[in-house]
């Protein structure tokens, strides 16, 4: 992979760019960004995305910054070293190599790994955060979990759907239809993958709002019905969350065999609710922290 960003960034003098709080960030800030989106999602630069990705850059550096406030105010920066390494090798594996080359990619490009050692930091730091503060709001439903069960024991296969995922903020006011229509007509002329970047307020918009694939026992019975009426390569009628809109595009389907012993599949089934209640957590307290900061563009 090679990233042809022009000389010209490189030459031109470093400065605060914007400040967030008390946080600068300078024009070199966001150029390192620009260059971890393209590295991890192993694409090369050219003039036709120069907008979009100075856009999605903005974007990344100002939510992680939040976040990294936000931990700062608490004071909290618990990690698990192992997790780290789990999400380094993650990383990896999704571009096919292995963490030596990565980090010689990284060199080829002048960026510093140790910057996308520190977002993964971030982003470890802040679920545990957010795991501390709302772990006495996680309400499993546990009828809901033995149905999925269920449904689980009576199927040799199950179908996975392979999916990407748009979440939009549903502000009070908003007129449904027309915000709806929008985004659809937006997919048709930038594409699905580039409209999630820009405007999902889910985790995913990062990769495009790629999910990879997901089992139909895990989602809930109202997004099931909708994927099995979805055709592959085809858009979802919007589904309300609680914290916004979502409109999926399925890109591919497949069986495969149900072989989880229930006890794993159980466990399977609760982890997932919880990272559900925690993700919705998550959003909204990073929104209500995001309102008390000060943002200024130079």
């Amino acid at each position: 992979l090679l990233i042809s960003i022009e000389k010209a960034n490189a030459e031109i003098s470093d400065s605060v760019f914007m400040t967030i709080g008390n946080k600068p960030i300078t024009k070199s800030d966001i150029v390192d960004e620009i260059k971890i989106i393209l590295i991890l999602n192993n694409e090369s630069y050219n003039e036709e995305k120069r907008e979009q990705l100075h856009e999605f850059a903005i974007k990344q550096t100002l939510k992680r910054t939040i976040k990294n406030i936000e931990l700062e105010r608490n004071n909290y920066f618990k990690l698990n070293e192992q997790d780290l390494e789990k999400e380094i090798n993650k990383l990896a594996r999704n571009l096919y190599v292995d963490i030596d080359t990565l980090k010689n990619i990284c060199e080829s490009n002048e960026l510093d790994f140790s910057k996308i050692e520190d977002q993964l930091k971030t982003e470890l730091y802040w679920n545990s955060l957010i795991f501390e503060l709302y772990k006495h709001n996680i309400n499993i439903n546990q009828k809901e979990i033995e149905d999925k069960l269920k449904f689980a024991q009576q199927k040799g296969k199950i179908d996975e759907y392979l999916i990407s995922e748009i979440v939009i903020k549903n502000n009070d006011g908003d007129d449904f239809d027309i915000k709806i229509q929008e985004v659809k007509e937006k997919i048709e002329i930038e594409g699905f993958e580039n409209v999630a970047k820009e405007l999902s307020i889910s985790e995913s918009a990062f990769k495009g709002g790629d999910l990879g694939w997901i089992k139909e026992n895990i989602v809930s019975e109202k997004v099931k019905s909708i994927l099995k009426t979805t055709s592959i390569g085809n858009i979802s009628s919007p589904i309300i969350l609680e914290n916004g809109i979502l409109i999926f595009k399925l890109r591919d389907k497949r069986q495969i065999e149900n072989n989880l012993g229930l006890e794993e599949i159980k466990n399977e089934l609760i982890n997932v609710e919880k990272n559900k209640i925690l993700n919705m957590h998550s959003m909204t307290h990073y929104d209500k922290v995001r309102r008390t900061i000060s943002i200024k563009f130079y």
